[in-house]
């Protein structure tokens, strides 16, 4: 992509209201735009990066064997009433023209949506185990909407559903999410302590969080550096300075940032909506279930949390929204236009700055973009390249061969 082609414009200066570093960096690179407190659009650049997430989490939850489908953002009340969810306190609740009270939310999670689909194709143990997920926006009334995408009032969540006839059968799926959810954070670039938590709105039973500690966090969680045990403050056990129960090393207490979560539901919501199976003793059980969220968007915030420098953003290569930035500071531009065209050819991700502005200027938004590779092709460098990783003070020439 010509970066002449970006509507969206980078700037020097972060938002006035921007408090953490996402907010900040997100903002001046024109990944994201603020349209009110907690609602945000995705920009081009950012968009890119939503998506590449997406895939990561699309292919870890496939490799699980899950089925992605699409639900409605409009939850009917009858949904939510069944299982005395309609009026909690994040939910948005609205009416049509013609309705004389609320008929709707915007949907803020799905369980009860999926369970009672489920309970139309769910009779006999030979229809389970099964799990679905979603890639959606979500809507939560949240009260204090700040830091930028890591609280909002509207956000991109993929969320997953699984159906068992046995908690052994749930045991063995859910330690295959932990394991996947592991798999998407290592690869976004992130470490997540998998943390003993709380259910909320959500389920009555102990929860897993997956935190990733960074001073900007809302979360407060008790962690052992040498085995990885974590809970959460609101169900510890422990506190900073006592003995790890797994392994006798010493408990620290860190700020973190909830990127994901896995909950057993138990028999809550197929109680609530008569999902049961036959069973192959002749009797009917009901369904087993398990919900999984991971904050998409949230991902990208905490990615940028956590990877920038003082001049920007540093993104992982797995995240980023091009794989190269190709700075061209020639007057003809002919041989950035042909490194730009290999590029291509071989299917790398290219970001061309052809914008007629100064050198110092394409420098300070290379840095502050955070494309992983910088090649910079000047008259100073003739036939040869300038390359340079974001992550490093390393700078050296080579052909485009060695770009490539």
């Amino acid at each position: 992509m010509r970066q002449s082609s970006l509507f969206a414009k980078t700037s020097k200066t972060a938002p006035s209201d921007a408090v953490s570093a996402n907010a900040a960096l997100l903002e001046r690179g024109a990944f994201v735009y603020k349209n009110s407190a907690g609602v945000y659009s995705y920009l081009p650049l950012g968009w890119r990066i939503i998506k590449k997430i997406a895939d990561i989490v699309r292919e870890e939850m496939d490799a699980l064997g899950s089925n992605e489908m699409l639900m409605p953002a409009l939850v009917d009340k009858k949904y939510l009433e069944a299982t005395d969810r309609w009026g909690v306190d994040v939910g948005y609740r609205v009416r049509g023209i013609d309705e004389a009270v609320d008929a709707f939310a915007l949907g803020w999670t799905h369980e009860e949506v999926l369970t009672e689909i489920a309970s139309h194709h769910i009779s006999s143990y030979r229809d389970v185990p099964f799990s679905a997920y979603q890639v959606q926006t979500k809507f939560r009334n949240e009260a204090r909407a700040k830091s930028g995408i890591l609280r909002g009032k509207e956000f991109i969540m993929k969320d997953m559903y699984s159906f068992h006839a046995s908690q052994e059968d749930f045991d063995s799926f859910y330690e295959k999410t932990k394991q996947a959810y592991a798999n998407v954070f290592a690869r976004c670039g992130l470490d997540a302590y998998c943390t003993r938590a709380a259910g909320g709105a959500f389920t009555g039973n102990i929860t897993h969080e997956f935190q990733v500690v960074s001073p900007v966090g809302e979360d407060v969680i008790y962690v052992c550096p040498k085995c990885r045990y974590a809970e959460n403050k609101e169900v510890a056990t422990v506190v900073q300075g006592d003995a790890c129960p797994e392994c006798k090393g010493v408990i620290e207490e860190k700020t973190a940032i909830e990127v994901g979560n896995i909950f057993p539901l138990g028999t809550k919501y197929s109680d609530a909506f008569n999902l049961k199976f036959l069973g192959e003793d002749g009797v009917k059980k009901p369904v087993i279930m398990g919900s999984y969220g991971i904050g998409i968007s949230r991902l990208m915030g905490t990615i940028a949390e956590v990877h920038h420098d003082d001049a920007g953003l540093v993104w992982p290569a797995s995240v980023s929204p091009f794989a190269v930035h190709l700075l061209d500071f020639t007057k003809s531009g002919d041989a950035a236009k042909n490194a730009y065209e290999a590029l291509q050819k071989r299917g790398i991700a290219v970001l061309w700055d052809d914008r007629q502005v100064s050198p110092g200027d394409k420098l300070a938004t290379a840095d502050l973009l955070g494309i992983p590779v910088r090649a910079v092709i000047s008259e100073k460098t003739g036939d040869m390249i300038e390359i340079k990783r974001r992550n490093s003070a390393e700078v050296k020439l080579g052909t485009i061969n060695d770009l490539i």
